[in-house]
């Protein structure tokens, strides 16, 4: 087939075009609920757009190698830093806005944000024990966040009402 060797490239390609998205919306949506942006939300958005843009590269990486095991692992950990920084955002919007702030109301304990860290963490040496296990759970989560969350939005609306 002329165009197996292709498909590690493209198949690394569209799951971290996914993840784009999926970053996308919920970051759209949580920064609709914030009423004003401080210094440490500024910051903290930046962390989190340093480690999206390093994407491109551990996508290329990976693609290219056919999902070897190290840089299969440096995606994951790529990943891992994203989640973070995400949850390092969301953290420094709600210290600003306040535990009774929307974005605390609709984020609550994060349990999809925690458990989807907690699988990138397994992921990354799982690249070097059992490499589909790795593969498997970074399209789960993906899965798992492929509907934006609704939490937000949900919140946005009744308050309009």
């Amino acid at each position: 087939m002329p165009c197996a060797p292709l498909l590690p490239v493209f198949s690394s390609y569209v799951l971290s075009f996914v993840y784009i998205g999926i970053y996308w919306n919920n970051h759209h949506h949580m920064l609709h609920a914030v009423q004003h942006v401080s210094g440490p939300i500024l910051w903290a958005n930046l962390h989190l757009l340093f480690w999206l843009s390093l994407f491109p590269f551990v996508t290329g990486w990976m693609g290219e190698n056919h999902f070897a095991p190290v840089p299969a692992a440096l995606y994951g950990f790529v990943l891992l830093m994203a989640g973070i920084a995400y949850t390092i955002l969301q953290g420094a919007i709600i210290a600003s806005q306040g535990e009774q702030s929307l974005l605390a109301k609709a984020v609550g304990s994060d349990l999809k944000g925690k458990l989807s860290i907690v699988l990138y963490a397994v992921a990354v040496p799982s690249a070097f024990l059992g490499l589909r296990i790795a593969e498997a759970l970074y399209v789960l989560v993906a899965l798992m966040w492929l509907v934006p969350d609704r939490r937000i939005e949900r919140l946005l609306s009744d308050r309009q009402m």
